[in-house]
């Protein structure tokens, strides 16, 4: 018997590696989407495709958030839709949890799976989820483990 990963530890390792594109320093996510162990697409934190970086030019910071940013996750939708790429039925690995508008977007692609690292910020994706069938799973390097509803 070899000592091999779990596909959901795989995929979150990726998911990491991803995240060392991010631009933006307050917070370093990467986002990778796979449906039946196929990487479909994958997205970090970053600034339109085109403009300044926070890491270039500062953050643009509104109610305490950097706006200048495009979550990793939202990217990873982007790049999907962008290459002609159906991405419901899929899961998602984030290294961190979605942000309440992130959560929906994914809900909205047909993702059914959400795996994420740490916890951030918005405890109504619990709910929500629970609601529509989307299964939420925090996968730690430490405890891997599904999050209950709260």
């Amino acid at each position: 018997m070899t000592d091999r990963v779990s596909w959901d530890e795989y995929f979150m390792a990726i998911a990491r590696q991803v995240a060392t594109r991010a631009t933006c320093d307050r917070k370093h996510v990467g986002a990778v989407i796979v449906r039946d162990r196929t990487i479909l697409s994958t997205g970090y934190n970053g600034s339109i495709r085109g403009l300044p970086h926070c890491d270039e030019v500062g953050h643009m910071m509104e109610a305490g958030h950097c706006v200048r940013t495009i979550h990793a996750e939202a990217n990873a939708i982007i790049q999907a839709a962008k290459n002609g790429v159906a991405i419901a039925g899929a899961d998602i690995y984030i290294t961190a949890s979605p942000c309440w508008l992130c959560f929906k977007m994914i809900a909205n692609a047909g993702v059914q799976r959400i795996v994420f690292g740490e916890f951030y910020r918005d405890h109504r994706i619990y709910e929500v989820a629970q609601a529509l069938g989307i299964e939420l799973i925090q996968l730690t390097e430490d405890e891997p483990g599904q999050i209950p509803a709260e």
